[in-house]
C-alpha cells in the first residue's frame, strides 16, 4: 500500500532528503520519497507500518505530519 503524507516544515532539498532516508530506513517500507516544495512525502509499505510509526519518524526530524492518507 502507499501512504501519502502532508509534511509541514520542510524548507529545502536537504529537508526532503532527510525525510526520504528516514522513511526508507523504517522496517516494512520498500520505497519512499519527499518533496519540500509541495510539502508532501510518500511511502510504499506493508501492513505492519502504522500511521503512528510514520508520524513518529517524521516528527522525530522536527517536522509536523499534518495528514496521512492510504492509497491502495
Amino acid at each position: 500500500m502507499k501512504k501519502l503524507m502532508k509534511v509541514e516544515g520542510m524548507r529545502c532539498a536537504g529537508c526532503s532528503g532527510r525525510v526520504k532516508r528516514t522513511l526508507e530506513a523504517m522496517p516494512g517500507v520498500q520505497d519512499a520519497g519527499a518533496d519540500h516544495a509541495a510539502g508532501t512525502a510518500w511511502a510504499v509499505c506493508d501492513g505492519s507500518v502504522t500511521d503512528e510509526a510514520l508520524r513518529a519518524a517524521v516528527e522525530g526530524l522536527d517536522f509536523k505530519l499534518a495528514e496521512v492518507r492510504t492509497e491502495e
